[in-house]
């Protein structure tokens, strides 16, 4: 079946430490045993469909009869367990797929968060300088204003 290098992989060599490295080899073992349980349940399936179609045969003594009908039961309802195994695989796909979805969304936003975060303080800094230069330009001015010579000479 399909045990071939496309997906995940393990990322580009060993060169990454730390929570990413970590979390490239858990998806990296994570896909081995996904790909590990589709071969086995697809290897069940048709070996279990072989022995089916092998077991219909007829044939006359009636008491051989029912132990290939008995035979063809279990036979199917391995098969059946297969097929229920690969739809519970394909159930954990999509959650692994959706949840894994969400986490990177989830490590985005915190990102954008940080971002922001950092732009508001840079904003407060600057306004901060920005009110400090208007105090000092105001104080200068009223002091400008209540020594000058035309204040001097209007009526109160």
């Amino acid at each position: 079946m399909n045990k071939g290098g496309v997906g995940l992989g393990s990322g580009g060599g060993g060169a990454g430490s730390g929570p990413t490295a970590a979390a490239a080899a858990a998806a990296a073992q994570k896909q081995k045993n996904l790909f590990q349980r589709v071969d086995t349940d697809i290897g069940h399936i048709v070996d279990n469909f072989g022995l089916l179609v092998n077991a219909a045969r007829v044939n006359e003594p009636p008491v051989r009869n029912s132990q290939e009908a008995f035979m063809m039961e279990m036979r199917a309802a391995r098969m059946v367990q297969a097929a229920d195994s690969l739809l519970k695989l394909v159930s954990e796909l999509k959650q692994t797929a959706i949840f894994s979805g969400f986490a990177s969304l989830n490590d985005h936003v915190d990102q954008r968060i940080a971002e922001f975060d950092q732009e508001a303080e840079k904003t407060d800094r600057m306004l901060a300088s920005i009110a400090e230069e208007a105090a000092a330009s105001l104080k200068d001015l009223e002091s400008h204003y209540y020594s000058s010579a035309e204040r001097k000479s209007q009526p109160p």
